[in-house]
């Protein structure tokens, strides 16, 4: 932009506030949209491109996102793109590098999938738009005062700058004839049990007896690390260190249990404990394949979903250990110098409607569960939200009513790590 006269212009002033807002639009310097002018919001956003870094790991999803492409388009005119990405991290490093680089205006991310530690990581190197959450026409339907989880972010409040989605809990599932006893011939020389592990401990003396018969996604993958925290909960009698920042505790202390748990755990896994699966889905493969009786999955309704596609047998049963197992909301948020926000905020706001909502928790769709509250909505909008307890794979009425909170986000980084180090070449 071309510098200014430093001579006096008193009459010139007036005209140039005019100008203003024509001059920063002209170079891409355009005033952030205020979320509490939501009509004014809708107006910027038609026309816009969005785009969406979102984990791609699982087909449902990214047909999910797919369908919410074709809805915003069609009912504001907003062209979404899905970047996929394998790792949240990679869309926050951008973000960072651009920062680092002075783009503050023009940044490629507009709207990221994010939690835990990732959101931990903008939120400190100031890479969030916002606050916005609140002014959100559909975030209302959440009712927060009633639900904290969805304003609680691994234990952080999230203070507007991230609006909930989805929600996630880990569910074991298995293969109920083989539990039964009915597929001698696959489980050769394992032992059948009636009931499926109860408790970390139980399923460990469960691998035991049926070696190769279980196994855990490889860590940093966030349905592993997921796994370690769960089994670091329970077994670790240190429980208050979690919810605080992992440099405040004994690191080594606090975590000696689940390492000797892995070291007991890993020869009897899967491979024999030398080889991972790489994610969730390739998990959800395997127990498809038969190579596996024991699993568990972050999506709740994932076990019910794979059966109605005929991914899983319609042996599998789901469940949730009485003592609860880990949950959270999982979010999305918009990078500080995205050149998209209004887009953005309407994207996050078309995600909190009951048709968006009940639409990803289809089973036939996706299966993620809702964050809105489900009771306070009108009959014609709860109708959608009927889950399909016909099928035996659904977890029972009331399963997931016993949440475990998840610590604080430093913590997931730690045990990666530690894992990392403790496991990899060997």
């Amino acid at each position: 932009m071309r510098a200014l006269s430093p001579r006096p212009a008193p009459r010139s002033v007036p005209r140039l506030a005019a100008l203003l807002p024509a001059l920063l639009t002209s170079t891409g310097l355009s005033a952030a949209p205020d979320p509490a002018d939501w009509p004014a919001v809708l107006e910027e956003a038609r026309g816009q491109t969005v785009y969406w870094y979102a984990w791609a790991g699982d087909q449902r999803t990214n047909d999910y996102i797919d369908w919410v492409a074709g809805r915003v388009d069609e009912r504001f005119g907003i062209d979404l793109e899905h970047v996929k990405v394998g790792n949240t991290a990679e869309a926050v490093s951008r973000v960072l590098a651009e920062k680092q680089a002075g783009n503050d205006d023009a940044g490629n991310v507009d709207l990221i999938w994010i939690n835990g530690e990732n959101f931990a990581a903008m939120k400190e190197s100031d890479l969030l738009f916002g606050p916005f959450a609140r002014a959100l026409p559909n975030f209302a339907l959440t009712r927060p005062a009633d639900n904290p989880e969805v304003v609680t972010d691994f234990t952080l409040p999230t203070e507007g700058y991230e609006s909930p989605w989805g929600r996630a809990q880990i569910t074991y599932y298995y293969d109920s004839d083989a539990f039964r006893g009915d597929s001698h011939e696959r489980l050769e020389d394992s032992d059948a049990l009636d009931t499926p592990p109860q408790s970390i401990h139980e399923l460990l003396d469960w691998a035991q007896a049926n070696p190769g018969r279980f196994t855990y996604p490889r860590i940093p993958d966030f349905t592993g690390s997921t796994f370690l925290k769960q089994a670091l909960i329970e077994l670790t009698d240190r429980d208050e260190a979690l919810y605080a920042p992992v440099e405040k505790s004994d690191f080594a202390a606090v975590t000696a249990p689940l390492w000797d748990y892995l070291d007991a755990l890993h020869p009897h896994l899967w491979r024999s404990g030398r080889q991972f699966p790489a994610s969730g889905p390739e998990l959800r493969s395997l127990m498809g394949d038969g190579a596996l009786t024991l699993a568990f999955t972050f999506i709740p309704s994932e076990p019910a979903a794979a059966v109605a596609d005929y991914e899983l047998p319609e042996s599998t049963r789901s469940y949730v250990p009485a003592s609860g197992t880990l949950g959270n909301v999982h979010f999305v948020a918009i990078p500080y110098n995205s050149p998209h926000q209004a887009g953005a905020m309407v994207v996050a706001d078309y995600l909190l409607s009951p048709e968006a909502q009940a639409t990803k928790q289809d089973l036939d769709v996706w299966g993620d569960r809702t964050v809105l509250d489900v009771a306070q909505l009108p009959a014609e909008d709860r109708a959608r939200f009927a889950l399909d307890q016909a099928n035996p794979a659904m977890l029972p009425a009331g399963a997931l009513e016993r949440t475990l909170p998840e610590p604080h986000p430093s913590w997931m980084t730690a045990l990666q790590d530690a894992w990392q180090d403790r496991y990899v070449g060997q």
